[in-house]
């Protein structure tokens, strides 16, 4: 049996172009935790639970339409001579963002977040602790609120021409950023989704693959949307995100590709991130001019000082190398304020508001 406590969840729509070879109701995963692959474990036990919903099924019958036109713009993407449209380019990151939002992975990061937040503060945890309930209901009203923070990205599909399959997880929908890892600048700072250079991925099957790009730091050469890849390593490396950002589970199609699975989860293994988010602590340092200046300090003593700040930094794992198909823009470029706001996209600037941020050469 697949299913436990600690298992996390994806729509059914999305996970049925993963199932198992010659089945519609069953799924082959590799469970992390016990190191086990699983042939054919039932496919609704993967997918979403009803606290994603709440008591009125509200949001149950909000997203039903969702799910639908998501199968039906697969069932066109997946014929033989689609080109991609506009309309489902808008569609498909807005796919990307519910999922990235949606699942109970991206939840219980919600969760482990307040919950460092709590001990902290020295609160009880009946007092502080968000339930997963709560959790997904704040991740979908942030969802509805920024609803348009992506629509700037550009979107590519590209299209396996490999024997190795693209896999996906429980935690499909992956934001990564090649140039904020790879350019010294941003050293000792974190990326989010309105970042420069941010890249969003999404395997919609085993052969083709929804890749998000800022356009105004990378380049990918396509044909009517497409992209066609031919090379073994750049599905290896871009597979290798779902292994780093999985929680628990893998999901495979090929039970024939058990090997090559374990062959390449094991290098990466140990880049997993222990946590999703790491704490900062400041404690009040000084007053002057109506102004009040902290200072970084540890845990411990900021668990002595009535006031103290605790910043959030989310972990995002850093893979081993890139695909050539996302290259760079030439003259590409970025903006920043020189603050903690970091490097941002064009698209993220208040044109009213927002006079000090200065573009930069993104090479």
């Amino acid at each position: 049996m697949a299913s436990n406590k600690n298992q996390h969840y994806v729509p059914q729509c999305y996970l049925r172009q993963f199932a198992a070879n010659n089945s519609t109701s069953a799924i082959n995963l590799y469970n992390i935790d016990r190191e086990k692959f699983i042939n054919c474990a039932p496919l609704k036990k993967q997918c979403s639970k009803s606290y994603f919903y709440g008591d009125d099924l509200e949001l149950e019958k909000a997203l039903q339409p969702i799910e639908g036109l998501y199968a039906g713009i697969v069932r066109e993407i997946i014929n033989q001579n689609y080109q991609l449209t506009d309309e489902h380019r808008k569609f498909l990151i807005f796919f990307w963002r519910l999922q990235y939002m949606r699942t109970e992975a991206a939840s219980r990061r919600s969760i482990e977040m307040t919950d460092g937040m709590g001990e902290v503060a020295g609160l009880e945890p009946k007092d502080f602790k968000m339930e997963m309930k709560e959790a997904v209901q704040l991740s979908m009203r942030n969802f509805v609120q920024e609803k348009f923070l992506m629509d700037d990205l550009k979107v590519c599909l590209i299209k396996n021409k490999t024997k190795i399959d693209f896999i996906s997880s429980d935690d499909p929908a992956v934001l990564t950023n090649k140039w904020h890892f790879l350019d010294k600048r941003t050293s000792g700072s974190n990326f989010g989704l309105g970042s420069a250079g941010v890249i969003i991925l999404l395997p919609i099957t085993p052969r083709i693959l929804c890749v998000g790009f800022d356009p105004n730091v990378y380049s990918i050469p396509h044909k009517k949307g497409w992209v066609d890849v031919k090379n073994e390593r750049e599905i290896n490396l871009i597979n290798e995100h779902q292994y780093l950002n999985s929680r628990a589970n893998i999901f495979y199609q090929d039970k024939n590709s058990e090997d090559q699975i374990l062959a390449s989860f094991t290098p990466v293994k140990s880049s997993r991130p222990k946590a999703r988010h790491k704490f900062h602590y400041a404690i009040l340092d000084e007053k002057s001019d109506g102004y009040e200046r902290y200072k970084v300090v540890d845990r411990r003593e900021a668990e002595k000082h009535q006031k103290a700040m605790i910043h959030t930094e989310m972990i995002n794992p850093a893979p081993s190398g890139w695909p050539h198909t996302i290259g760079w823009k030439r003259k590409g470029f970025v903006y920043t304020n020189g603050s903690g706001v970091g490097y941002i996209r064009e698209s993220r600037i208040n044109p009213v508001t927002d006079h000090d941020f200065i573009k930069e050469s993104a090479r």
